[in-house]
């Protein structure tokens, strides 16, 4: 919908929800999560946030909003998140772009015996953080000394994540990997499936902004970064923001793996392409 509009965006709908509100959600979104909403987004916008509103008893998303940015204290952190959780896209499934994990098989055995740190940093409801678990299993050991950082923007989506688990049928898991690396659940848990304890040992979850003002949190600096398909929702700016902390983050010769559709030439400064969608950092 463009600036000329009508005002309200639909008239029949259950909340008010006018193209200034719509601006508003888009602001507030980006200075939160650095999350760039295109103008097709209204519709979306509504059905995710119209939850909220009915949980919270607003009548209308202006409403809301004023509601929102004059709250204070643990309610206004607890429902920022919230909004921030509405507005996450989370698509992910076990070995989601192949390829990259056949790679790091490779550079995992290159680097055997030595200390390494991978950082999934848009780990949604697990599945790309149990694929690395796995991949560190079968390419090194269970006992290898290897830290997998976990993290994401969304605190639902990591509560799911944190259980490991899922439907005995979820896409990308052959039945070699259930048997070895999953228990079958069994009466009521029939249908679903819990990962091992030696893939969990290896899994660090814990809740992180991209655009939190400082990323000391992280610890050490990291061997392999895990960041896919998240800077699609970045306009060019704070992608390149993101980049920078990202080297810094990274230890030297490390390696960024990326979503099929994103393209860092531009950053050349910073990493060089090594691989398809793999990144080594300069």
């Amino acid at each position: 919908m463009s600036a000329l509009a009508p005002s309200t965006i639909n008239a029949d709908a259950e909340f008010s929800f006018s193209t200034a509100d719509f601006e508003r959600v888009r602001q507030l979104i980006y200075q939160r999560a650095g999350i760039s909403l295109h103008a097709g987004k209204q519709a979306m916008v509504y059905s995710r946030l119209s939850r909220r509103l009915r949980e919270t008893g607003h009548r209308g998303f202006a409403d809301y909003l004023q509601w929102l940015e004059r709250a204070t204290g643990a309610q206004a952190d607890a429902e920022w998140q919230e909004f921030v959780n509405c507005l996450t896209t989370n698509l992910t499934a076990f070995f989601r772009e192949e390829h990259h994990f056949h790679a790091l098989v490779q550079d995992l055995r290159a680097r055997n015996g030595k200390p390494l740190r991978i950082w999934c940093n848009a780990a949604s409801t697990g599945e790309e953080p149990y694929s690395l678990a796995m991949t560190v299993v079968e390419a090194l050991s269970a006992n290898a000394p290897v830290h997998i950082l976990c993290s994401d923007i969304d605190t639902k989506v990591l509560e799911t994540a944190r259980r490991g688990v899922y439907p005995a049928d979820s896409r990308g898991l052959d039945p070699e990997r259930l048997k070895r690396h999953f228990m079958r659940g069994t009466g009521a848990n029939a249908g679903f499936i819990r990962a091992r304890p030696e893939l969990a040992k290896l899994l660090d979850f814990r809740p992180f902004n991209l655009m939190a003002p400082s990323w000391s949190a992280l610890g050490e600096a990291f061997d392999f970064v895990f960041c896919r398909n998240v800077m699609i929702y970045f306009d060019n700016p704070t992608q390149r923001k993101v980049l920078e902390r990202m080297h810094a983050a990274m230890k030297p010769g490390g390696l960024l793996y990326v979503g099929h559709s994103e393209n860092f030439t531009d950053s050349r400064d910073l990493f060089r392409l090594r691989g398809k969608t793999i990144y080594e950092r300069v």
